[in-house]
């Protein structure tokens, strides 16, 4: 199993699309064998799942995400879990226990707006949701 988790600086990353990298980490029997951080390939619609596929992930671990970029990944069978916060640490160890679960987290583009495109910020910040 080989995971990515949406990253800034030691916690997971509110925003999918936007995290400057992707902590990949490659799970065995329970116990993280490997970890590896791969750049943000650029945000434009598709680019980051078929990056990730393209790298044998099989499960996106992150904070807010659209639902375009969700039907993407499904496509690819890549799974999504969203509406994540904390530490990489503590959300690597939740997932471990499988304790970890996928809260609302998913991002609503603005009208008018493309899905992340030419928008400075996601709006699933602005419905109560929490991260």
């Amino acid at each position: 199993m080989r995971i990515a988790i949406a990253t800034e600086g030691v916690s997971v990353s509110e925003h999918f699309g936007r995290c400057a990298v992707y902590t990949v980490l490659d799970i065995v029997d329970h116990k993280i064998v490997n970890e590896i951080k791969l750049e943000n390939p650029g945000h434009s619609p598709g680019a980051i799942p078929e990056f990730l596929k393209s790298n044998q992930v099989d499960l996106v671990i992150t904070g807010g995400i659209g639902g375009r970029a969700i039907g993407f990944f499904d496509s690819l069978g890549i799974g999504v879990i969203s509406g994540v916060s904390g530490l990489i640490d503590d959300v690597t160890n939740d997932y471990l226990l499988g304790i970890l679960k996928s809260g609302e987290g998913i991002c609503q583009p603005g009208a008018g707006k493309g899905y992340g495109i030419d928008k400075n910020e996601c709006d699933h910040g602005n419905e109560g949701h929490s991260h």
